[in-house]
C-alpha cells in the first residue's frame, strides 16, 4: 500500500484496507457502502479512514488539518448519524438527513455520511431513505454500519456495496495495543475491556487520564456498592455521569472555537445548523462514555464470575483482583447472571432514550441487591 497513513489505524483488516484504498486511488469509490462486522472490528475507523482518503489533499496523510478533524468528528462535511428514536431511525430524522444530503459541501468537494446501526431502520424510515441511498448527489458518499448482514433490511442492503469485517482475535488486539502504546499487558487488557474491544478507542482510553479516572470511579463504586444506602447509590450514579462528561469539556472548547470560525464563514443560518450538528455529536460522545462505564461494570462482574469458577487467567481487570476475589468467594453463577442482566437492561433503557442518569441509578440498585445476596 502506498502512503495512506490513515489506513494504518485499521488493524487486522488488510483485505478491507486494500480494497477501499484501491477504490480511492482509482476514483472508483461507491456512492453507498454497507460495512458489516462484529463490534470492535473497526467499521467506524474504516469509515473515517475512507473519509480522510477522499477529503485529504496529501494521499490520506492522517495528520493534515482535514484528516485530524475527520478523526475527531469535527469536519463539517463528514456527518456521523445515529438513531434518534427508541432504538430506530425516525422518518422525520431521515427526511432531515435527505435535506442535508442535497446541500452543497461546506468546504470540501465531497460529503461523507457515516450511518451507524443500519440494522435499526424500520420499514418506514427505510422507505424514506431508499431513493437517496440509491441515487445520492454525485458529491455524496454514504457509509452504513451494521453488525450483521441479515439484520439489515434487504431493500437497504441491496443498494450498497457490502464490505465485510472479520472479528479480531483478542490476543492479537492486546499485542497490537501494547506495541502501539507501550502499555503493559494488564493495562492493555483492561483498556480493551472498557472499550468493548475497539482498538482505536482503547488506544484513546490509555491516553486519557479522565477516562481512566471514570474507570477507577466505576470500579470503586462496585467494590463498595453492597454497603451503600439509597443516597450513596444516587450520589454514585451522579458522580459517574460527571466523570463521563469530563472528557467532553476540552472537546467542547475546541468545537466552540470552530463554531465561531464557521459563523464568520457561513453566516448565522449556517452557523446554527453547524451548532445543532455539534450538539448531536456531543450527545453521541456522551452516550459512548456511558457505554464505556457500562462495559467496565460488565467486565468486573464477569471477572468475579470467572474467578468463582477458578479461571483467573480470564480476568480483565487484574488490578482489582483482590477485591473481586472477595465477591467471587460467595457469588454463584446465577447471581452473576442477574447482575450482568442489570447491565444489559441499562443498555436497553438508554437505547430507548431513557435518561442515562436514571438507567445507571437503576443498574446500581439492581447490582447492589445481587452483591448483598450473591446466591
Amino acid at each position: 500500500m502506498t502512503k495512506a497513513c490513515v489506513w494504518d489505524e485499521l488493524v487486522g483488516q488488510r483485505q478491507v484496507t486494500d480494497h477501499l484504498a484501491a477504490a480511492v486511488r482509482r476514483g472508483a469509490v461507491s456512492h453507498a457502502y454497507l460495512f458489516v462486522g462484529p463490534a470492535g472490528a473497526g467499521k467506524k475507523t474504516a469509515a473515517r479512514a475512507l473519509a480522510c482518503s477522499v477529503l485529504c489533499d496529501d494521499d490520506a496523510c492522517g495528520v493534515c488539518p482535514a484528516c485530524r478533524r475527520v478523526k475527531r468528528g469535527a469536519h463539517p462535511d463528514v456527518r456521523t448519524i445515529a438513531p434518534e428514536g427508541a432504538a430506530t431511525y425516525m422518518v422525520e430524522q431521515i427526511r432531515e438527513i435527505i435535506h442535508d444530503v442535497n446541500l452543497s459541501p461546506v468546504e470540501a468537494d465531497r460529503k461523507i455520511y457515516i450511518v451507524e446501526a443500519a440494522d435499526s431502520f424500520n420499514d418506514g424510515s427505510a422507505n424514506a431513505f431508499l431513493k437517496t441511498l440509491e441515487e445520492p448527489p454525485d458529491d455524496v458518499i454514504i457509509v452504513l454500519l451494521a453488525t450483521t448482514y441479515d439484520g439489515v433490511l434487504p431493500t437497504i442492503a441491496s443498494r450498497c456495496q457490502v464490505v465485510r469485517f472479520r472479528r479480531m482475535v483478542p490476543e492479537d488486539a492486546v499485542a497490537l495495543l501494547m506495541e502501539r502504546t507501550g502499555a503493559g499487558e494488564a493495562d492493555a487488557v483492561a483498556a480493551l475491556a472498557a472499550t468493548g474491544g475497539v482498538l482505536v478507542r482503547a488506544r484513546e482510553f490509555l491516553d486519557s487520564p479522565v477516562r481512566r479516572a471514570a474507570r477507577d470511579r466505576m470500579l470503586s463504586t462496585l467494590k463498595d456498592l453492597a454497603v451503600y444506602d439509597e443516597h450513596d447509590v444516587l450520589q454514585a450514579a451522579k458522580n459517574l455521569l460527571a466523570a463521563v462528561k469530563a472528557p467532553l469539556d476540552e472537546l467542547k472548547a475546541l468545537h466552540s472555537e470552530e463554531a465561531r470560525e464557521r459563523a464568520e464563514f457561513l453566516g448565522s443560518k449556517g452557523a446554527k445548523a453547524f451548532e445543532e450538528r455539534q450538539k448531536r455529536q456531543f450527545t453521541a460522545r456522551e452516550r459512548e462514555g456511558v457505554a464505556e462505564v457500562l462495559n467496565i461494570a460488565e467486565s468486573w462482574l464477569r471477572d468475579c464470575l470467572v474467578l468463582s469458577q477458578g479461571a483467573p487467567e480470564l480476568v480483565a481487570n487484574r488490578d482489582e483482583t483482590d477485591a473481586m476475589e472477595e465477591v467471587a468467594a460467595v457469588m454463584t453463577p446465577a447471581a452473576a447472571a442477574r447482575a450482568l442482566a442489570a447491565v444489559k437492561e441499562a443498555r436497553r433503557r438508554i437505547s430507548y432514550n431513557v435518561s442515562p442518569q436514571l438507567a445507571v441509578e437503576a443498574m446500581l440498585f439492581d447490582i447492589r441487591e445481587v452483591l448483598r445476596c450473591p446466591r
